[in-house]
């Protein structure tokens, strides 16, 4: 960062390259009261797996699709994510900011965005409006989720185009916008939580109320959804419905999300400190070239996945995805390297079904 006291002096560097020194990047720092201020974990009656899940995918920067019916908690848990994800840095808060202000989305009177952003566009969005463009070209959706949480809720009502479009955006974390005066990149590095029915009048295998869906009905509702797409989202989990008499339960409520995210934090220390030479802060973001010496998977459970690779007939990219997320849960656990029970319940997070 250069910092300059006047806009003469950045002309002047403009124009000579001289005349501006860096300074180091002031810390943000993070108050209680101010992280603490959205939805809480706690307030989640049952869907223990599921909330184990969302630690998961917030400790290592994966994505999750969460398939089940109306009423099961998808959208609650979607929104607690953000809380369970470390405070932005001040180089994170500048990216978010700028991308707003690009927008024409920041807040009157706020210099600097300081929460993880949570954007979640309806099923009807535009291209335009979800991947970026316009005219002038715009950031869309995808970029204002930028360091933040992206929710796509009803993910088959989505355009089948559009969603083709955003694999190459998870892939690269941006978005190139194409015109005839140029080309214009947005920043989309962004966590995807992803949730869908089981069948389109969403209560297939539901115990509470029947499904009225021919099996031709469901396949064409899953065709929606191409295998690519959901091969990169790293978690896949059934949520099913809780029952009434849970969410009666008068015993306490589960972990609050502070003690979640401390869990979270010293993982993802865990993973900057191992991927900092090859520039990477998360396990999401591992180069496949790197995944052998960064997972460290014993011969047993490499034997496991190759056994659930044949099995749950998972592509290549899905088993690498496995592998990642397996060194964020023995991250989270302070384990060196990934075990067989690890490697076990990484494997469970591939299920897109509910629980019968």
């Amino acid at each position: 960062m250069l910092p300059a006291d006047d806009l003469p002096a950045v002309l002047r560097y403009l124009a000579t390259g001289a005349g501006l020194d860096p300074a180091a990047l002031p810390d943000l720092p993070e108050d209680a009261e101010h992280a603490d201020t959205g939805p809480d974990l706690a307030e989640i009656r049952g869907q223990e797996r599921a909330k184990r899940a969302l630690e998961v995918a917030a400790a290592g920067g994966h994505g999750i699709f969460f398939r089940g019916p109306p009423g099961s908690g998808k959208t609650m848990l979607a929104r607690r994510l953000p809380g369970l994800l470390p405070a932005l840095d001040f180089p994170e808060a500048l990216e978010v900011t700028r991308v707003h202000g690009a927008a024409g989305r920041l807040p009157a009177g706020q210099a600097m965005l300081r929460d993880r952003p949570f954007r979640a566009p309806h099923h009807a969005a535009s291209r335009a409006g979800l991947l970026g463009g316009g005219a002038p070209p715009r950031p869309g959706e995808v970029s204002l989720a930028h360091r933040g949480v992206l929710f796509l809720d009803e993910l088959p009502e989505f355009d089948r185009g559009t969603l083709e479009s955003l694999r190459q955006v998870l892939e690269e974390r941006r978005v190139v916008v194409a015109r005839a005066g140029g080309s214009f990149v947005f920043p989309a590095d962004f966590q995807l939580i992803a949730a869908a029915n089981p069948c389109p009048c969403g209560y297939r295998l539901s115990q509470q109320r029947d499904c009225r869906c021919t099996d031709a009905a469901v396949a064409r509702y899953r065709q929606r959804l191409s295998g690519p797409l959901l091969d990169r989202i790293d978690l896949h989990l059934g949520v099913p419905a809780v029952a009434w008499r849970e969410l009666l339960d008068v015993r306490p409520p589960g972990e609050p999300s502070g003690a979640v995210r401390a869990r979270v934090v010293a993982a993802r220390e865990r993973q900057q400190a191992r991927g900092a030479p090859l520039g990477v802060r998360t396990n999401a973001e591992l180069p496949d070239a790197a995944l052998d010496a960064m997972v460290d998977a014993s011969a047993e459970s490499r034997a496991l996945l190759g056994r659930a690779v044949e099995k749950l007939r998972l592509s290549a990219r899905g088993a690498r995805r496995l592998l990642r997320v397996a060194r964020t849960i023995a991250d989270l656990e302070g384990e060196a390297r990934v075990e067989a029970p690890i490697m076990a319940e990484a494997l469970g997070y591939r299920r897109d079904e509910v629980d019968a």
